[in-house]
């Protein structure tokens, strides 16, 4: 039976990390569509991009590894069903319960690293997102100006900075501006150091000990000018305030006592409190639909004509769980009445797979109507 169990286990964790990785990487695809006109219009690198729309994927892994291992486990078992290992190993005395157990064993497991994830891996994410998220807009040293790169901080083009080297204090050195945004004029600014500030009307950059030329198209005349002191405006954007933090960015504690939260508005202190017990309900979906799976293939016998008919039921069972559970925690945001909805919907389902599983005599509606031919 150990060796049974293993070869189980194996196989959904297989086809675990198989699914998962297909639909996070479908995920990053479409969430990365969101973040490509930093790239073109604020001119932010590749690696940056890639940092700032990784960091999404914590919350997106805490909402699909259920559902992942919901389809590992049904694919598994259907198999094994299909290939009649599982006929042989009812025939051999092996109950459904203990069939089960293997999926059982990597939905807790899973379940209790879905709430490391939430608890720490999500906040996290979330808090260096906003982070990254705000340099990027407003931050333009450390993530428009590449050194020994001509920067085009103007769509078209019309204002271009190159700069040797820059440091973490957001100083910069070796410095040539070539501004062409006065349609009568062209500009070339070199200077030995500059700093880069930010204002509220939006980021510029103090350029010290370096030297201005000025041509003017209509005559042609040419201005030059030493200056120990210049001031240059990026034309962007004015400094963009952070955003107030969102309840996933909290520990699990600040979220739970969030009602004796005086700091917060009535509003966001159910918000905070939701999120909170969201935090004990969603990981527990990870052995629910695991259960639901094997509740899909175990108690029912084998069929020549195929298991369409249960895996219909389990699917169609994930897909109604997840509804309600996406509709009772907004309901309950506004209302903490309908708060028990959101554990009556996942430990009801819970409950009854393992009575199911346990006694699939009690359920009649996997038999097979009369005149299928079965095993």
């Amino acid at each position: 039976m150990k060796k049974l169990n293993l070869y189980i286990t194996k196989q959904i964790i297989i086809g675990f990390l198989l699914v998962s990785f297909s639909l996070m990487s479908i995920i990053w695809l479409s969430q990365s569509l969101r973040f490509l006109d930093m790239i073109a219009s604020d001119g932010i690198s590749v690696s940056v991009f890639v940092k700032l729309t990784s960091l999404l994927m914590p919350r997106i892994f805490s909402i699909l590894a259920p559902i992942s291992l919901f389809a590992a486990v049904l694919f598994v078992y259907n198999r094994m069903l299909a290939d009649q290992e599982l006929v042989v190993m009812k025939s051999a005395g092996i109950s459904p319960w203990q069939l089960a157990q293997p999926a059982i064993w990597v939905g807790i497991l899973l379940m209790f690293f879905n709430i490391w994830v939430m608890n720490y891996g999500t906040p996290k994410a979330e808090i260096a997102f906003k982070n990254l998220q705000w340099k990027v807009r407003n931050n333009v040293s450390h993530l428009m100006l590449r050194e020994g790169e001509f920067t085009n901080l103007q769509k078209d083009k019309n204002l271009t900075i190159f700069v040797t080297s820059h440091e973490d204090d957001d100083t910069v050195s070796g410095i040539l501006i070539n501004d062409e945004r006065n349609p009568e004029k062209r500009s070339t600014i070199t200077a030995e150091k500059g700093v880069i500030v930010t204002t509220a009307s939006g980021p510029r950059i103090i350029l010290v000990n370096g030297t201005h030329q000025e041509l003017t198209k209509n005559n042609g005349r040419f201005s030059s000018v030493n200056f120990e002191r210049y001031s240059v405006d990026f034309g962007l954007k004015g400094t963009q305030s952070r955003k107030k933090d969102s309840a996933r960015t909290h520990s699990f504690s600040e979220l739970i006592t969030a009602l004796d939260n005086q700091s917060l508005s009535p509003q966001d202190q159910k918000k905070w409190f939701v999120e909170g017990n969201k935090r004990i309900t969603s990981p527990i979906l990870a052995v629910l639909y695991s259960l639901l799976a094997c509740c899909g293939i175990l108690i029912s016998n084998f069929n020549r004509r195929g298991q369409t008919k249960t895996i219909a039921i389990a699917l169609s069972s994930v897909v109604l769980i997840q509804a309600i559970d996406l509709i009772s925690g907004n309901i309950a945001s506004k209302h903490l009445y309908l708060l028990p909805l959101m554990y009556a919907n996942t430990l009801l389902p819970l409950i009854f797979c393992i009575v199911v599983l346990l006694n699939q005599n009690i359920l009649s509606v996997f038999k097979p109507k009369s005149g299928e031919a079965n095993a």
